[in-house]
C-alpha cells in the first residue's frame, strides 16, 4: 500500500512537471505580412519562409494563419495597435508584425515583436532586401532576430549574409588597391630651370574608412619612392582628400656625373586631390602635390596627375 502511494505521488509530480513545461511554451501570433508594391505571391512566400524558420529554430507555439485571420476585423494589419488586439483575442503571449515595402528594386523589411497583453516592444528593426531573391535570407535572419531578441545585424553568420551586407562587405574588403597615375611636373625651384617634365607613378594603396596609406614609386624627372597617407573626407562616390608623403627622390640634373652636387635626398610632399567612384571597386583620382627634395639643388615642384586605382 505504501509503495502504491509513492508511485501515485511520483506520477502526480511528473505530470505537474509536464503541465508546467507545456504552460511555459509561449504562444506566438504572426500577423499576415502587409506589403506595398510587391506581388502577393512573393509576400506569401516570404511569410511562409518566416513561419517555417520560426518553427524550426524555436519552441514557440505558433498560432495558425487560419485562426489568426478568423479574429481579424479587416483583411490587413499594419500597426502595433491592431496587432495587439489580434494577439489578445487569441490569448497569445507575443505577436509579430512584419511589413514589406518596395523601394525601386529594393524591399524594405520592417518588423516588431510585441509582448502581450502589455504591448511592450521586445525587438524592432528594419533591413533591406536588394531584390525578391534576397528575401529568403532576410526572412530567415528576421526569425533569428525574433527568437534571440537581438537586432538584425547582430545575428549574421556564415551562410546567412544577405545581399546588402555582401555588397558592403565587398567594398570593405577591397581595401588593397593597385593603381597608376600620369601627369606633369612643374618646377618652382631647381630642376635645371626646366619648364615641365612628364611623370608616371605606380601606387600600392591600403584604404580604411577615413584614411588611405600606401607606397608610390614614380618617374619624376628622375626616380622617387614615397610612403603617403591621405585623410578621406567622405565615404561617398566623390571623396576629397588631403595628405602628405615622405620618401626618397633622386632628381636627374644635367652633368650629374661630373659635378660634386648630389641630386638625391629626402623627399617631402603635401597632397590634395579627389577620388571619384569611391564606393566602387575601382576609383579615378585627380591629384595635386607640392614636392620638396632636400638635396644640394633644393629642388621644389608642383606635380599634377590623373590616375586609376
Amino acid at each position: 500500500m505504501k509503495s502504491l502511494s509513492v508511485s501515485i505521488a511520483l506520477l502526480l509530480f511528473f505530470t505537474s512537471l509536464i503541465i508546467a513545461q507545456d504552460n511555459s511554451v509561449q504562444k506566438l501570433v504572426i500577423v499576415p505580412v502587409n506589403s506595398i508594391g510587391i506581388e502577393p505571391v512573393y509576400v506569401q512566400t516570404a511569410e511562409s519562409i518566416l513561419r517555417m524558420e520560426l518553427k524550426r529554430i524555436s519552441a514557440y507555439d505558433i498560432i495558425s494563419e487560419r485562426r489568426t485571420k478568423e479574429v481579424m476585423e479587416e483583411d490587413y494589419c499594419d500597426d502595433s495597435e491592431c496587432a495587439i488586439e489580434i494577439g489578445n483575442a487569441l490569448n497569445a503571449d507575443q505577436v509579430l508584425l512584419c511589413n514589406l515595402n518596395a523601394l525601386g528594386e529594393k524591399i524594405i523589411v520592417q518588423y516588431s515583436l510585441l509582448e502581450l497583453p502589455s504591448g511592450r516592444r521586445l525587438v524592432a528593426d528594419q533591413t533591406t532586401a536588394l531584390n525578391v531573391e534576397d528575401l529568403e535570407a532576410v526572412m530567415k535572419r528576421v526569425a533569428v532576430s525574433v527568437v534571440t531578441k537581438q537586432s538584425f545585424n547582430k545575428n549574421v553568420e556564415v551562410g546567412s549574409v544577405v545581399g546588402k551586407e555582401s555588397v558592403e562587405s565587398l567594398r570593405r574588403a577591397a581595401r588593397y588597391n593597385f593603381g597608376i597615375g600620369f601627369g606633369y611636373l612643374f618646377p618652382s625651384h631647381g630642376y635645371d630651370n626646366d619648364n615641365r617634365s612628364f611623370t608616371i607613378n605606380a601606387y600600392l594603396d591600403y584604404e580604411v574608412p577615413d584614411y588611405a596609406v600606401g607606397l608610390m614609386i614614380g618617374a619624376r624627372n628622375g626616380f622617387a619612392i614615397n610612403l603617403y597617407g591621405n585623410y578621406l573626407f567622405t565615404k561617398t562616390d566623390v571623396c576629397p582628400y588631403l595628405g602628405a608623403s615622405l620618401g626618397f627622390h633622386w632628381v636627374a640634373h644635367n652633368n650629374f656625373l661630373f659635378d660634386n652636387q648630389k641630386g638625391d635626398g629626402i623627399g617631402l610632399g603635401l597632397i590634395g586631390g579627389i577620388r571619384l567612384f569611391h564606393t566602387y571597386t575601382f576609383q579615378l583620382f585627380i591629384q595635386g602635390e607640392y614636392i620638396m627634395t632636400f638635396n644640394d639643388f633644393n629642388d621644389k615642384a608642383f606635380v599634377f596627375t590623373l590616375g586609376i586605382l
